[in-house]
């Protein structure tokens, strides 16, 4: 068994580790998963300049991705829409309305010239054997820009996930120049879609922004979407305007969509209902606000990484610099070869080394002879001759001997030589040479597609609690002892909306927080249903009069509740609910209270109080002893509160009785309607 356990803990661990480094999550050197590294790579190999059809392209990617064509169709085209490595031809679909691709053999794509220009560099990339070991491909593209903050990303790994949203890619840039210099910098998303962002809340990554649509609200009794939010097509955006409007959250008479290459979606108000009473419940019913939360995850030194934004700016701003130093030092590589080259063709040609072989009848005599008619000139030469290089001149032929023009060696030696202090003036000063370097990609995308569509206000979302109208009649069937707002028969206890909480009270003083449902049974005995929420528990006093079953003495309890409920948890209101029961319960500001209790003869006697006599307490506190006699009945009479002062002028008065408003309850003989039970 503990062998099972072992291979399934390493088998486990392996899965999720392939996963999470070679599928799900990107690599924070060139902003790429697998399989979109895998595409690019096959495109690289088969560009020609010309359209390739996407099924040719799936194809030939299968040679490095061994997951089906499925995904990597998907991930082409996702790629694709992306506008930055790839040229679409056909129908690419459309994030705007929703509507697919067209399948793989009638779309084409080829390489942008971009591509390259920020990508590939086979001379300073790391190659892999592919699963299959019959080719090469890249551990990860020698990427100049932060592709994965221009491009945005999501996967689902085992454990963990990710989430970068799009970025605009001249700010990118603008920031990854910044980072060069030391500057500070600020970046937050933009969307392809446009619409309007608050990111007061993105934490540099690692937070989250809300997204809201675009609304035209000119009209009175229209109003026009004309900007969708990140990752809503406007099929989505009509469903949810449609649920609303069936649930009766929006009053619209008719939704039009004239979506095509810009959003345009029509909402046509109904009968006595205008523009100003509709955005906020569109905001708050629909999906024309939403709340993005992002994660930012990406592979880093082969492990997944949580980083900020600015920490991947800052990584591909040194990064940059560790390329362009790779690079220069290959150029530099280069242009000493091909200056080796040239001086060696001059000396050979001009000094007529060539004359020395015409008697030689061995290869090695040959070589010697070269080697030999190289020694005086070894100061104008970058590098000692070898046998590579004699190999090379022996292999010029006579024709271009003879035509060799001196005049144009000098001119190519001379550009080389330039070119050479160029790269090495480059690499002395690899920061002016990387900035430079970012300000010509960013030509390249200094285009009206590339720049920012997203405007950046802050606002606050919009709480559907806040707009839910409370039109629903909640009935309390005391027969049957169901409460909800789909319940035909019983009383209406309040007018409330499907976001309610309520405070339900039971008779033996136990009381529970609970949402809004159709049917639920509560029970019979219950003496109080209300709101649950801050603003109606503010100011509501609770006035609990309750006796000790043993000794028969009576207590009373004013008390506040709090909004800080566990939902459907029970709680107590009396202290010791084993020993107590409950005789009265009261919502009322103020009451007068007449207890009726034996005496020693047996004679009736009254006692009367009232409630602002006794302090409000936390609903955890005991109560306060009114009598430690037996008591025989207890009446309310409410006191009808005048600028904070009691309308009660005397006991002899019958005061003004105030009409509780929750839950009615059937009162005794002869007392005034204002006690719950």
């Amino acid at each position: 068994m503990a062998y099972a356990k072992d291979i399934f803990k390493q088998n486990f661990l392996e899965y999720a580790s392939y996963v999470i480094k070679d599928r799900a999550i990107p690599d924070i050197e060139d902003g790429l998963k697998p399989v979109q590294r895998r595409i690019l790579h096959t495109l690289i190999e088969m560009d020609d300049g010309r359209f390739h059809k996407v099924a040719n392209v799936v194809g030939s990617a299968m040679h490095y991705h061994p997951h089906g064509d499925a995904s990597i169709y998907s991930a082409l085209v996702n790629l694709a829409n992306c506008d930055l490595f790839i040229e679409k031809q056909g129908n690419y679909g459309n994030f705007m309305t929703g509507d697919e691709a067209a399948a793989a053999r009638y779309i084409e794509c080829r390489l942008l010239p971009f591509a390259k220009k920020v990508l590939y560099n086979p001379e300073i990339t790391e190659y892999v054997e592919s699963y299959d070991g019959r080719s090469k491909e890249p551990v990860a593209f020698p990427a100049k820009i932060p592709v994965v903050l221009i491009q945005g990303t999501e996967g689902i790994a085992v454990g963990m996930s990710t989430k970068i949203l799009p970025h605009n890619a001249l700010e990118v840039i603008d920031a990854q120049i910044a980072a060069i210099k030391g500057e500070d910098f600020t970046l937050v998303p933009d969307f392809p879609g446009g619409g309007i962002m608050d990111v007061s809340d993105y934490r540099d990554g690692l937070g989250s922004v809300a997204v809201r649509a675009k609304l035209d609200i000119s009209n009175p009794k229209k109003i026009i979407i004309e900007e969708l939010p990140f990752g809503v097509d406007s099929e989505k955006m009509i469903q949810s305007i449609d649920a609303a409007a069936k649930k009766g959250r929006l009053k619209v008479a008719q939704v039009n969509d004239f979506t095509a290459d810009k959003v345009n979606i029509e909402v046509y108000l109904s009968k006595g209902t205008y523009t100003k009473d509709l955005v906020d419940a569109l905001y708050a019913y629909t999906l024309c606000e939403q709340k993005i939360s992002v994660n930012c995850l990406v592979i880093q030194n082969k492990l997944p990484a949580q980083i900020t934004v600015s920490d991947i700016v800052r990584y591909h701003a040194d990064h940059l610099i560790k390329v362009s130093k790779a690079e220069l030092e290959v150029e530099e590589g280069h242009l000493l070869d091909k200056l080796h080259s040239r001086t060696l063709e001059r000396i050979f040609i001009e000094e007529r080394i060539y004359k020395r072989i015409e008697q030689k009848r061995s290869q090695e005599a040959v070589e010697e002879a070269v080697l030999t008619g190289f020694q005086p000139f070894a100061d104008q030469l970058v590098r000692p001759v070898d046998k590579d290089d004699v190999e090379r001149l022996l292999k010029i032929p006579i024709r271009r001997i003879s035509l060799f023009d001196m005049e144009k060696n000098r001119e190519e030696i001379e550009k080389v030589n330039a070119d050479l202090k160029r790269c090495r003036y480059n690499l002395g000063h690899l920061k002016e040479y990387a900035i430079s370097t970012l300000e010509d990609i960013k030509k390249d995308l200094d285009t009206p597609e590339h720049k920012r569509k997203t405007v950046i206000k802050n606002f606050d979302m919009v709480d559907v609690k806040e707009v839910a109208r409370r039109d629903l009649d909640l009935r309390y069937d005391q027969n049957t002892g169901y409460l909800g707002t789909s319940v035909k028969t019983g009383d209406i206890v309040q007018k409330v909306s499907e976001y309610d909480k309520l405070l339900i009270i039971t008779k033996s003083g136990t009381y529970y927080c609970t949402p809004v449902q159709d049917k639920t049974f509560i029970g019979k005995e219950i003496s109080y249903i209300g709101f649950a929420d801050k603003s109606a528990l503010e100011d509501l006093v609770f006035t609990v009069i309750y006796q000790e079953k043993d000794t028969k003495k009576t207590f009373i309890k004013r008390a506040k509740f709090n909004s800080g409920f566990i939902m459907n948890k029970p709680y107590e209101l009396l202290p010791d609910p084993e020993n107590n029961v409950l005789r009265k319960l009261s919502t009322l500001p103020n009451a007068e209270v007449t207890i009726t209790f034996k005496n020693a003869t047996g004679r009736f006697k009254e006692q009367v109080v009232l409630f602002s006599d006794y302090l409000v307490k936390g609903v955890k506190a005991g109560g306060v002893l009114l009598t430690k006699r037996e008591v025989a009945s207890i009446r309310l009479k409410g006191v009808k509160v005048v600028s904070g002062q009691e309308g009660h002028e005397g006991h002899g008065e019958a005061p003004e009785t105030v009409q509780e408003v929750v839950l009615p309850p059937k009162p005794e003989e002869g007392n005034p309607q204002g006690e719950l039970f």
